[in-house]
């Protein structure tokens, strides 16, 4: 995939993008409200393995620098449903960055056939519920004491509470 808006060029991870990656992975402000901690540039380097080799991670880069920003998450669900999430190095944000890459993917995802998107995310990360409101997306559900994403190390649950939103190809 490579979807290209007026400043952005959404696309496929590629192993040049490992040190911009860590700039953003490695930070606690940034990871806050993911189901990770902060992580060193050898877990990095794993997670970015693994983001070359799904189609579900896409790479959000600024046309005039290349340099890679954050990422959209667009993870495939039943029935002509996907899920999104977004991450981004924080030197960028209130750019309008995550608006105008997440708006382009639903765009397409809709033109595709795509039905339903949804996301989850923290009440307290208002940032992200602002986004979706921002999107179009009308918030569903809030949920109690959900586990969502978040285990310990050992597989036990974190219990949080998580909003829902959804958007649909009308």
């Amino acid at each position: 995939m490579r979807i290209e808006t007026e400043r952005l060029i959404l696309r496929r991870y590629t192993i040049d993008d490992l040190q911009d990656l860590f700039e953003y992975l490695s930070d606690e402000k940034v990871v806050k409200y993911e189901p990770y901690k902060p992580m060193n540039i050898e877990e990095v380097k794993g997670n970015l393995d693994w983001r070359i080799s799904t189609d579900e991670m896409i790479a959000v880069e600024l046309k005039k620098t290349h340099k890679m920003i954050g990422n959209v998450y667009l993870g495939k669900r039943d029935f002509n449903t996907l899920e999104i999430g977004y991450v981004f190095n924080k030197n960028y944000w209130g750019n309008g960055y995550a608006t105008e890459s997440c708006k382009a993917l639903i765009d397409n995802a809709f033109s595709e056939g795509i039905h339903r998107i949804f996301a989850e995310c923290d009440p307290k990360n208002s940032n992200s519920w602002k986004l979706l409101e921002k999107l179009g997306f009308q918030k569903e559900a809030y949920f109690r004491q959900n586990v969502y994403f978040w285990t310990k190390e050992n597989g036990t649950p974190i219990w949080k509470d998580t909003y829902v939103y959804s958007i649909l190809n009308k």
